[in-house]
């Protein structure tokens, strides 16, 4: 069992250093946006990327989660024909829906709020939809190739070019907010070029229609999921939009944007772990490598989650030859950070337990799940926005991803049950509680000194050695580390 935990490991840094690397570079555009454009020109590229992020879901409906699924089973065809049907089906799909958002453009534009002369921006949007659709299952190829690093290198290449993109059109050329989406658009044609030479191998004229009937089955369901799931992230948007304006989106969006740290953490590990489960699951000790998988996850996720929220200030507010992490325009939501965090902390939990549902192959609980916590968000949004501002919204997606962990977490028990180590979650969960209250506690009073932090940091760092990590697991990460350095 260790050995297989350090290949998930070794996975997940791999794809760890590479997404956090593309993310990093990704993240860097938020203090350029911020020091150039004003909070309302902000505010109108997160709509737009809002649309983006929705309609990413349709576009694929289903199919990566399908794809992945039969493609690693290798029971269901032919290879070829179990990529080139998706493939095949998301591009006719891609083109129809392409139409129709030129067709509606306008009442597209009206509807996020897009002023009259920014309304052009929207006929970007299908071009780079499916272009991003059609590499979206080549990459996943990547994956179950287990080619972490060809992955990697693809991913970064991506952001690089769409970063410099920008540095040339805004920084150089002094373009408006038009040139985020035109290098976005120049990114995702030289993406989808990389994975050519893949898409050229796997592909042939064929479509397999028992073949797509079966991956329909399986991944549909995943399309009322994704869109919910997508609805969480991005539906916040658009109400903190209408029920304030453009201005305090786009300071949410900049504070938002700081959960990078947490989001990198979990993404790189979600890049390991699908492969990891589905390959894992027929072993003899699959259930008890799974429930160590978790509070391994939770032990580091939860020291992410302190750290960087006791000293996200300092980080942001550091001055570099005149700028910050994030214009100071924008410092006034900062409080919100450790609450994004902790809604990406619950986050990863749910990706944890997807595992059951991929196994039994019991999709069609996925929709329901995400779409219960996809109304608490929005019903949450409505309730405390108007009353807590944007520290409401982040409450609102706090408390989407934990219906969503929980309602996971008592599927999977039904249909795959994990004897989870829950006492030492439960353990952890009152230390993070603790110390949340006294962040909180202090932050409010103005009494959040460098030294109160240090002691609550020390203070976590104590519990989490005294009470959660047991004698075996200390050895454990002893010997790892050990082998690593000998390496």
């Amino acid at each position: 069992m260790l050995d297989k935990l350090k290949q998930l490991t070794k996975d997940t840094a791999i794809y760890g250093i590479s997404t956090m690397v593309a993310r990093f570079i990704t993240f860097l555009l938020v203090p350029f946006y911020t020091n150039i454009f004003n909070p309302d020109e902000y505010g109108i590229i997160t709509n737009l990327y809002a649309f983006i992020g929705l309609m990413n879901i349709i576009y694929i409906y289903g199919m990566d989660a399908a794809y992945m699924k039969f493609a690693a089973s290798k029971e269901n065809g032919e290879e070829k024909d179990i990529f080139s049907t998706p493939f095949i089906s998301v591009a006719l799909v891609g083109m129809v829906l392409g139409v129709i958002i030129l067709l509606l453009y306008k009442k597209i534009s009206m509807l996020l709020g897009i002023p009259d002369h920014f309304q052009h921006l929207i006929l970007y949007l299908p071009l780079i939809l499916l272009i991003d659709a059609l590499a979206v299952i080549p990459f996943i190829k990547l994956r179950l190739e287990r080619k972490a690093k060809t992955f990697g290198l693809f991913k970064i290449l991506n952001i690089i070019i769409t970063v410099l993109m920008n540095i040339v059109f805004i920084f150089l050329l002094r373009w408006d907010i038009e040139a985020v989406l035109i290098s976005n658009l120049i990114a995702s044609i030289v993406s989808l070029l990389l994975v050519f030479p893949s898409i050229r191998k796997s592909f042939h004229f064929s479509f397999n229609f028992l073949l797509m009937k079966r991956l329909l089955k399986f991944g549909l369901p995943y399309l009322p999921a994704g869109l919910a799931s997508m609805i969480i992230q991005v539906i916040d948007r658009p109400i903190i939009e209408h029920l304030t304006n453009l201005r305090t989106l786009g300071i949410y969006q900049a504070n938002y944007k700081l959960g990078i740290f947490m989001m990198l953490f979990v993404n790189m590990f979600q890049y390991a772990w699908q492969p990891f489960f589905l390959q894992e699951a027929k072993s003899e000790n699959a259930k008890e490598l799974f429930a160590k998988v978790l509070t391994y996850f939770t032990i580091a996720g939860s020291t992410m989650l302190v750290v960087f929220s006791l000293f996200i200030d300092n980080i942001v507010k550091f001055s570099f030859f005149g700028y910050s992490l994030i214009g100071s325009a924008y410092w006034v939501g900062l409080d919100i950070v450790p609450v994004v965090l902790f809604a990406y902390l619950f986050n990863g939990l749910y990706v944890i337990f997807t595992a059951g549902i991929f196994i039994k192959e019991k999709s069609i609980y996925v929709p329901l799940i995400t779409g219960a916590g996809a109304l608490v968000n929005i019903l949450a949004n409505l309730i405390l926005i108007p009353t807590l501002g944007i520290m409401g919204a982040a409450l609102a997606t706090l408390a989407s991803y934990f219906v969503m962990a929980a309602g996971l977490y008592f599927v999977n028990q039904k249909i795959y049950k994990i004897a989870y180590e829950n006492w030492k979650m439960i353990k952890i969960f009152i230390v993070i509680g603790v110390i949340g209250f006294s962040y909180f506690h202090f932050l409010y009073r103005n009494e959040l000194t460098i030294f109160i932090k240090i002691i609550l940091l020390i203070s976590f760092l104590i519990a989490l050695f005294i009470f959660i990590i047991d004698k075996n697991e200390m050895s454990f990460i002893k010997s790892k580390l050990g082998s690593i350095k000998k390496k």
